[in-house]
């Protein structure tokens, strides 16, 4: 029986607001980790708050390839400066080896610019939108770590889980198997090149302001993997987010219901290094 689980928001520098939720739910010990978008102009300025975190929990990249504009030019895939949404980006990755390319080189970017604000590589990487799953940025994501940092180094997402789990959760059901139908193969080709994933996965939501977070966070470690992780989507809404991503009323109720989640008894929200052995 699983006794552990990383607890991990997403979306860091998207916007000043989810940035500071954030910020503030690491502070009260509510995270174990965070993903940042460093794309967005906030993520420079903002680092720094991020990085009185390290060693206290999991710092990683939210790869970004369908949220505003890219920090590499991408004339295929951006041409007009703005990254395109997740199916043109999942159409054009499998049809175009030129854009492919263009991926590669943006991938590289956003690692870069973490690099430079915190001074380390990241402890793991995921995506926006689960590109990072995507067959035609999967390969181009895995080739580059391998290259870049050392076997073992850093973990990557793996937002598949088991069809039973998921239905024993009773949660976003349909969104969640066809999220992990994406990611078949992912897990293997990571482990492939030697890069950990987490064992068990959950927190895919249907966005519904109306839900009671706190009792979806309980439903979300039912079934819990070996080295489970649960995403979660806080902010404080700005009028940034309205113009950037559809997920906004949610934000600040899974913000109240995280300020005072009390994991249930016999779980311990841990970093992924702990649960990993």
């Amino acid at each position: 029986m699983a006794t552990g689980f990383i607890l991990c928001a997403d979306d860091f520098a998207l916007t000043e607001g989810v940035s500071r939720s954030i910020l503030d739910l690491l502070g009260r010990g509510k995270l174990s980790a965070t993903s940042a978008m460093t794309n967005r102009p906030h993520w420079r300025r903002l680092a720094p708050e991020l990085a009185a975190f390290t060693g206290k929990a999991d710092l990683g990249l939210h790869l970004n390839l369908t949220c505003a504009a890219p920090l590499s030019a991408m004339p295929r895939l951006a041409p007009g400066g703005s990254l395109p949404n997740l199916k043109e980006l999942a159409r054009a990755a499998v049809s175009s080896r030129k854009v492919r390319g263009e991926i590669a080189v943006e991938i590289a970017r956003q690692l870069d610019a973490f690099e430079d604000a915190l001074g380390r590589q990241p402890d793991f990487i995921d995506g926006h939108q689960h590109v990072h799953v995507l067959p035609g940025v999967r390969r181009a994501l895995l080739d580059h770590i391998a290259r870049r940092y050392r076997a073992g180094s850093l973990y990557l997402r793996d937002p598949a889980d088991r069809p039973a789990a998921i239905r024993a959760r009773g949660i976003a059901v349909a969104k969640a198997l066809v999220i992990a139908g994406l990611a078949t193969g992912f897990r293997r080709a990571a482990l492939r090149r030697e890069f950990p994933v987490n064992r068990g996965f959950s927190g895919v939501a249907p966005f519904d302001p109306q839900r009671d977070f706190a009792a979806d966070m309980r439903r979300f470690l039912i079934a819990p993997g070996s080295a489970h992780l649960v995403m979660c989507h806080p902010g404080f809404v700005d009028e940034e987010l309205a113009s950037l991503d559809p997920v906004v009323a949610t934000r600040p109720v899974e913000h109240a219901a995280l300020a005072h989640f009390v994991p249930p008894s016999g779980m311990t929200m841990r970093r992924f290094r702990d649960l990993a052995g």
